[in-house]
């Protein structure tokens, strides 16, 4: 079985892992690279194998650097399946969607070609099916199972057996105990692994704290008379913070202000979540069958069209504005962010992470200048973050989920993270596990 890196390797995103085992082939995700623009260049390069002879694409879960060339993939000739489970199914039909408007947006800017059209979606959905966890699909001499990731509903680990081996794929693994959805599952005993770092040299607040941490950003808000901005991904971290507030604004702990979801993807996603509850966890489950709208309460509203974003600027402060996208490279955060970061009355809340490059990665970092549409803009507001709300899990949970399968592995590929954290976590499995960890390199093929 030969298993070769064509993205994830060194870089957190663009995740695209290719299987051979004689003449059968299958790819574990086929994610879009992110950083600086929303286009970068090597998405546009052609693939490093022929999409027409792999037979199958196994998704681990519905964010565009897991699944945002799928649409190229079909286009360049892929005729196979496309496996997931049935809510990132769903979800990711509203995030390639999205993305092709923010993408072609930005290759107009750019001078290149759209990297694919709606209609290309629409081929990528017809070859798409549901599979629930634990439920085994076969393709050729693979045998694929599907094991909760506990980082955003629907999200799965999964594991390949063939030739008398297994090697297991992490995708990106939760930081439990999170709202809503279950903790990551456990997995059988497996030869070989890839493990996400994110943020392998790291360790997030305690996620107890989560809430409080909230809280006292919404109290110093208001207490300032300002505006509070999350940038944020519409996919769980919106869902995560709206079950949040639910709750601080139900029991009266924080003041009663005007929460805007300035973002029609999470809407629509949200929308999503609603059609898979019974994905949810226990206590979720329960609540949302005693009748209680956990992604709901007074005050919410929801701004869908261009023109209800731009009435939010006639609201008075204090408020609270959550928008897309996550790491500020698009979206209408945007627009907020170039009326409000000079205010220092107003804050800018982090919840999720910024990679390198990223604008907001540069306001995180502290610069006191940035160009938002290529104006200048002075960073005078309060910065904060709540690092507990990420959806990856820290050092502390990524080597203990590896622990229990530590006798059994031949080796671990640390994937999915800037090289500095994928060294560390390398390391550290290395000295507390004596486990072969290794950092693949870009395209490198090994044999297992």
């Amino acid at each position: 079985m030969k298993l070769t890196f064509h993205g994830g390797a060194g870089s957190v995103t663009g995740a695209n892992y290719l299987l051979e085992s004689g003449d059968s082939k299958i790819l574990i995700d086929c994610g879009l690279e992110q950083g600086g623009s929303f286009v970068e260049k090597s998405n546009f390069e052609d693939f490093q194998y022929n999409p027409s002879e792999v037979q199958a694409v196994f998704i681990t879960h519905a964010h565009i650097d897991h699944v945002g060339r799928l649409p190229k993939l079909v286009n360049d000739g892929f005729v196979g399946t496309i496996y997931s489970t049935p809510p990132t199914k769903d979800f990711a039909e509203l995030l390639l969607i999205d993305s092709q408007h923010v993408l072609k947006g930005e290759s107009d800017k750019a001078g290149l070609p759209p990297l694919y059209e709606v209609e290309d979606i629409e081929r990528v959905m017809i070859r798409w099916q549901g599979v629930p966890y634990h439920e085994t699909v076969e393709v050729g001499p693979f045998k694929v199972t599907l094991y909760d990731a506990g980082h955003i509903l629907g999200s799965a680990i999964i594991k390949v057996e063939a030739e008398g081996k297994s090697v297991a794929f992490s995708g990106d693994l939760g930081n439990y105990p999170a709202p809503i959805i279950h903790n990551t599952e456990n997995l059988p005993d497996v030869n070989y692994l890839l493990i996400e770092s994110t943020y392998g040299d790291r360790f997030h607040e305690r996620e107890e704290n989560r809430e409080a941490d909230l809280e006292d950003a919404i109290e110093d808000a208001v207490k300032d008379g300002g505006v509070l901005m999350i940038p944020t991904f519409a996919m769980e971290r919106t869902q995560e913070l709206l079950y949040h507030m639910d709750d601080l604004f139900t029991h009266g702990r924080v003041p009663k202000v005007p929460v805007f979801i300035d973002s029609p993807l999470a809407i629509k996603i949200t929308a999503v979540y609603k059609k898979y509850e019974k994905y949810f966890n226990a206590e979720t489950y329960k609540l949302v069958k005693s009748g209680e709208d956990i992604l709901n309460f007074p005050g919410l509203r929801l701004t869908l069209t261009t023109e209800q974003s731009k009435e939010i600027n006639d609201v008075p402060a204090p408020k609270i504005i959550i928008a897309g996208s996550g790491m500020s490279n698009g979206g209408r955060i945007l627009h907020h962010e170039k009326r409000y970061l000079s205010d220092p009355k107003s804050t800018i809340l982090f919840v999720g992470y910024q990679a390198k490059g990223t604008l907001g990665r540069r306001i995180f970092d502290g610069e006191k200048t940035v160009k938002i549409f290529g104006e200048p803009i002075q960073v005078n507001c309060k910065i904060r973050s709540i690092s507990a709300y990420s959806a990856h899990a820290d050092q502390p949970k990524l080597l203990k989920w590896v622990e229990p399968r530590k006798s059994t592995l031949k080796k671990v590929f640390v994937i999915q993270g800037e090289e500095g954290a994928s060294e560390v976590l390398a390391q550290k499995l290395r000295d507390e596990f004596a486990v072969d960890a290794y950092v693949p390199k870009g395209h490198e093929e090994v044999v297992l």
